[in-house]
């Protein structure tokens, strides 16, 4: 079995004096989002399946205990590689005290559809900015054929016949996670299967290319219109995941908040073509260079105002990172919150920065330009938590972030590369004391 993570009896918290500008460069890691789609997509594949740049994060960690705990043989190569072999899974009772830590377990769902023809597990990991149904994967396996069942805080689903058949399905709305669990369920159905209105995302481009170079016929990924046509097996190979979009866009965020010059490393830069365009409007320079993206900052910033969208509009997972680089900036700022009912938890931590912000319903509105000075906040989720780390990096004085646990759900080495570009963060370990699950979040 593989631990990506240092086991400890104690819990960490961040500590940073701000005020340095960033410089130097910085190696971008595997996508999160891609990753927490794909260990479980390996799950369908009777051979040795070899994964690299993935990032080593708690998410992937806890993806990849659960499929050892199925049955799975784990190997973790080194530089982000793993070698999975799922030849000899089995359905598992032992896998429910991971499954409801992690919101990505619902994609075992349609994995194990495909691979079983049932499928059980807990209801996934726990929101912190509003409910995040998953009734429009619940309408696909139904479609597909699948009898489903959510009480008692499980899912459960059986294939009628003891496989899924093909189908046409229509999104109610453009999901990120429906989109990818309707794909694992059609991959190893019978017959043909049209998903229409779905998201479009790179890590869902990234999933179906991976399926397809296991075996699986799927066209369309990153249009609004993903046809599948199901066969009866997937075979081993190798895979090397995309880059992640957020780590970068989050690093590029927070030179454009301290000033300075940064290189990020292992990029592709048509996927941050949104977040280089608000960045650059709001007085950053951002130049392109194969898979290497320059960013650097060295004048006032200007406010601006920005609505998240499906991709290829601004992603949700940026904004509490860009609203806290607008509390620099100079003069109203409108943030939009369009994917999710309830983004802004993080503001209040914010405010006790300093940060002058009003919120009414979806829209948040930024006056600025603030001077953030140095508070104890709290990582209230993966994507407020790197949020925070931007407001400390440039505040007056200390910051010290508790909960930090959020932001390892996503990001490897944060602090590691931060210090590399000069930041004064460090982490400081407290005892350890018997906490909740950690909510899903970004």
């Amino acid at each position: 079995m593989v631990i990506f993570l240092k086991r400890t009896d104690t819990l960490d918290k961040y500590v940073i004096r701000g005020g340095r500008q960033l410089h130097g460069e910085v190696d971008i890691s595997g996508a999160k989002n891609a990753a927490v789609a794909i260990i479980p997509a390996a799950l369908m594949v009777k051979g040795v399946c070899r994964l690299e740049n993935i990032p080593e994060i708690s998410d992937t960690d806890k993806l990849l205990q659960i499929l050892s705990r199925m049955g799975a043989r784990v190997s973790y190569l080194g530089k982000n590689a793993v070698e999975l072999d799922c030849t000899s899974v089995h359905m598992s009772d032992d896998i429910y005290d991971m499954t409801r830590t992690i919101r990505a377990s619902y994609y075992l769902i349609g994995s194990m559809l495909g691979r079983f023809g049932e499928a059980k597990s807990t209801m996934p990991g726990g929101c912190n900015f509003g409910v995040r149904p998953i009734d429009q994967h619940i309408k696909g396996m139904v479609a597909l054929g699948a009898e489903m069942d959510t009480g008692g805080g499980f899912i459960t689903a059986k294939a009628k016949g003891g496989r899924l058949r093909g189908c046409k399905i229509f999104l109610d709305k453009v999901s990120v996670g429906a989109t990818i669990n309707v794909m694992l369920a059609a991959t190893l159905a019978e017959g043909r299967t049209v998903i229409e209105n779905v998201a479009r995302e790179p890590h869902i481009v990234d999933l179906a290319n991976f399926l397809n170079s296991m075996g699986a016929d799927i066209r369309g990924a990153g249009t609004d219109v993903i046809k599948i046509r199901g066969v009866d097996s997937l075979h081993g190979g190798a895979y090397t995941l995309i880059p992640d979009q957020i780590e970068a866009g989050t690093y590029m965020a927070a030179v454009t908040a301290t000033g300075g010059e940064i290189i990020l490393n292992n990029v592709i830069p048509k996927h941050l073509e949104c977040i280089s365009a608000k960045l650059t409007e709001m007085g950053a320079e951002v130049e392109e260079y194969g898979d290497r993206v320059l960013v650097r900052r060295t004048q006032p910033l200007r406010h601006t105002n920005l609505k998240t969208r499906p991709y290829p509009g601004f992603p949700t997972d940026m904004q509490p990172q860009l609203s806290t680089v607008l509390c620099l900036a100079d003069g109203v700022s409108v943030v939009t919150e369009g994917i999710w009912d309830n983004r802004y938890k993080y503001v209040n931590e914010l405010r006790k920065m300093g940060a002058e912000i009003q919120v009414d319903g979806k829209t948040a509105i930024i006056e600025g330009p603030v001077q953030l000075r140095g508070a104890p906040v709290a990582a209230c989720d993966l994507r407020a938590g790197a949020a925070m780390l931007i407001a400390g990096l440039v505040a007056e004085g200390e910051t010290t972030i508790e909960d930090v646990i959020y932001i390892e759900r996503g990001y490897q080495d944060f602090v590691g590369k931060l210090q590399r570009l000069g930041a004064d963060v460090r982490v400081v370990s407290v005892p350890d004391e018997p906490c909740p699950a950690v909510p899903d979040v970004g």
